[in-house]
């Protein structure tokens, strides 16, 4: 796993992750033509047929009458799912991996909806992740209207999902979680203002990436 880079992104409804992580992907496959940088692009819940499966029940609210803890666990599933047949593998072939949410996730959402206790949810992340954590992640910030907003464009006539069409108040907790979460961790996480453009945001992206994966320094990339 010399090589291998796990890259996580993180943020509230409509922050942009999905244009972000293919801007990236498209990127470091550039530096790659050769293939010898593998790029793994998934997401969660999600990422194998299990895991899908259970994003579906998740979204849609068939999981609702479980309460946020009952979420929790099934997050957690999809998760070991995810990462026995998914991103540990593609980790071990030395790949970057580059992932649509991951635990803070669970953290932050079942956290600012139920309350659930934090060590409880940090002992669900233990057992999920074993020794596996993100080498980087990025918290994709900005205001929730904005977000919700950006939501409602992106799916258009159909209806919000679970966590599209809660309150104003949970997005607005949501988002306090995400920015402690960063204060906590502040080697791994990079908080990116997600509300500037897009090719602005990927710039910072990149930069960040640049510096702690390819050990280029500001200098050497005005020269390069």
């Amino acid at each position: 796993m010399h090589h291998a880079r796990f890259i996580t992104f993180e943020g509230g409804e409509g922050a942009g992750k999905t244009t972000q992580i293919r801007l990236l992907a498209e990127r470091l496959r550039q530096m790659a033509p050769d293939a010898r940088r593998e790029v793994v692009v998934t997401r969660e819940p999600g990422g194998t047929p299990l895991a899908e499966k259970l994003r579906a029940v998740i979204l849609s609210g068939g999981a609702r009458q479980l309460g946020p803890l009952g979420e929790a666990l099934l997050f957690s599933a999809a998760r070991i799912d995810h990462i026995d047949r998914i991103i540990g593998p593609a980790l071990r072939r030395g790949a970057f991996v580059l992932c649509d949410r991951f635990a803070d996730s669970t953290l932050a959402y079942q956290g600012a909806k139920g309350g659930v206790d934090a060590g409880l949810l940090k002992a669900m992340e233990k057992v999920a992740l074993g020794a596996l954590a993100p080498d980087l992640t990025f918290i994709l910030d900005l205001p929730p209207e904005m977000g919700l907003e950006r939501a409602r464009r992106r799916r258009g006539a159909d209806e919000a999902d679970r966590f599209e069409g809660e309150d104003l108040s949970f997005h607005a907790q949501l988002r306090e979680r995400f920015l402690a979460i960063a204060e906590a961790e502040p080697q791994r996480c990079r908080v990116i203002a997600a509300a500037m453009p897009p090719e602005k945001v990927a710039a910072q992206i990149w930069r960040a990436v640049d510096e702690k994966f390819l050990g280029r320094s500001a200098e050497a990339r005005q020269w390069a």
